[in-house]
Parts: structure tokens; sequence; C-alpha cells
């Protein structure tokens, strides 16, 4: 079976490395472009590029597939390029651009999307951050016939995975990439025999995984203590939750609900209690237990050899809003 294969972060690359393990032929490969990134911001290909590189598919890089868009020239050169191909089916994973109907119908088999929830729970760009943020107890791998919609296509495979108390989108993104890669394998190998079942999805239990936004990152103090460790979890890696103490602002990479009682008073954001464990701050209602900081420039660390070095102490305050 011919693959075109359109992806462009680290998710996608995983499942393109196990078809590629798997035997799947992959004559072509779509990607964003190259991007500045590092100290030097250096043009950086994409870790999909990288790995077609290595071995040795064609790469496409158009800023837009649209033929009647910004770049008809990019999306006139990317629609040859898949013609060529004479691909039997596209597999779509984090790709970042929308497919126009001409894309959707150019594979014998159509598109095959690798989506990180169980659909037709979060939709959209962020499914894996917005999991972990509103608390779900579970989340999956959704394979999907791709149509016109935003994640509306028929399901092909659905696999749910728990998601774990300390879980971050950095540890839940990993798990769910090697489980996307298993599932897109055995996806098309049914597909090779006429063994998919399309299932719509139901109406019911729609919901939207919103582009996280960098605003979002500053920690407000005065929501509940399971919200607040929810949302460090959900920002880390990206774009890690934050906090003004005393001028400063520092990235909260770790938290946890502290067993210690909400002191009669406290304001939000007031530090209760410097513990070995870490900085004890007043929240909604609880306290939240600070164990892993950054400072600007610096490397994460416990908060507890923060607390050494900064002289921190009970009584001082985090601003409800970082800057």
């Amino acid at each position: 079976m011919r693959i075109i294969f359109a992806g462009t972060p680290e998710f996608a690359r995983v499942a393109m490395a196990r078809l590629s393990a798997a035997g799947f032929e992959i004559p072509l490969v779509l990607t964003q472009p190259d991007r500045p990134a590092g100290r030097g911001m250096k043009l950086q290909a994409s870790p999909v590029k990288q790995l077609a590189l290595e071995i040795g598919a064609a790469v496409a890089q158009p800023r837009s597939l649209r033929l009647d868009g910004k770049f008809p020239d990019d999306a006139a050169a990317a629609r040859q390029a898949i013609m060529d191909a004479k691909a039997d089916v596209m597999v779509v994973a984090a790709y970042g651009l929308i497919l126009p109907q001409w894309v959707l119908d150019a594979p014998r088999l159509g598109c095959l999307n690798i989506h990180a929830s169980l659909l037709p729970r979060w939709r959209g760009a962020a499914p894996i951050h917005r999991a972990i943020e509103a608390g779900d107890a579970q989340t999956g791998v959704t394979i999907m016939q791709m149509d016109a919609g935003l994640d509306t296509g028929d399901m092909l495979l659905v696999e749910a995975l728990p998601i774990g108390p300390g879980d971050t989108t950095g540890s839940l993104h990993d798990r769910l990439a090697v489980l996307g890669g298993r599932m897109i394998v055995e996806a098309l190998e049914l597909a090779a025999c006429g063994g998919l079942r399309p299932v719509p999805q139901p109406a019911e239990g729609v919901s939207y995984a919103h582009k996280i936004e960098k605003a979002e990152a500053a920690i407000d103090w005065t929501l509940g203590a399971d919200a607040i460790v929810r949302r460090v979890h959900a920002f880390d890696p990206f774009p890690g939750a934050a906090s003004v103490l005393a001028g400063e602002s520092l990235k909260v990479w770790a938290a946890n609900v502290a067993e210690l009682a909400l002191p009669p008073g406290a304001p939000a954001g007031q530090i209760v209690a410097v513990t070995p464990e870490g900085i004890a701050v007043a929240a909604g209602g609880a306290v939240v237990n600070v164990t892993e900081v950054q400072r600007p420039g610096g490397k994460r660390m416990a908060a507890r050899d923060f607390v050494r070095g900064a002289g921190v102490a009970a009584g001082q305050s985090f601003e409800t809003r970082a800057a």
C-alpha cells in the first residue's frame, strides 16, 4: 500500500516511523515549512521532515493547499506531487494545514487522521492539554476518516488510555503517540482487506480543544487547588504555568494539592508554609504545594532548592496573574 504521510511534530514522527517499520511504502511526505528555532533562530526541519530525509521519501512543504488561496503556486506544486505519488491513502497526524476537498478526494481510500482524543470529545488543536486541564479520567486515540469538517469524520478505530494523577501533557503525549502509531498500522492492514467499518460520531458529547495561548499560562490562585494543579500538568511542556513572586516571573512545573488546611483569612497566592516538599500556597478553598519551578534563564529545579537560594518565606505572596 502506497501512503502519503502528512504531519509535522514528534507525535506525527512516531506514527510515520511505525508505518515505515511495518513496510508501508511512503513515496511522499507533506510537512510544515522549516521554522526558526533555538537560540540562534536558525531554520530547523520538523521531526517529520527529518525522518522523511532519513528514509528517502520525497518532501513537500507548502504554505497552503488552497488552490485559490494566498499561496496558489505552493498548492499547485503540492497537488502535482500528490497526483504523481499515486497513493492509496493519505495518513494525517498533527499536520497543521487545513485539507481542502481536492486533497481529501485524491487518494483512493481518502485521508485517515490520527486524533489524540476519544471523539467527539476534544475535537480541535489541543486535545491532550484540554483533557488534562478538564480532569478527564481517560483519553485515547481515534483513527478517523477525514471529511471537510473539523474532526467530524467517521470513526474507524478507537482505543482508550487512562490519564494518571501525575500525567502531564508531555508524558501523555508520548504514550498517545505510541498508541497512535500502532493503531494506524492496524487500520491500514484492515483497510487493505476491506475490514474497516466506519462508525458516525455521536451527536452527544461534542467538545472543542481550542489552541493553547501563552496568556493562559498565568496562574489564577483564586481558582480551586485541583484546577490549578491540573493546569500546571496540562501546560507542561508548553507554555508552562507561571506566576510572579517578588517581581520575578517563575515557571511552575510541578504541583499537587497539599494536605495542609487553608489558614483562615489567607488570601489567594499567599505562601502559607515552606516545607521540605515545597512551597505551600493559598488557593481558592485549599492549598497548592509547588514542588518544581524555573527562574528566567535558568533550569528546572526542586522548589526546596529554589527556596534556599531565594530566601522565600511564609507570608510572601504570588501575584494572582503573571505578567
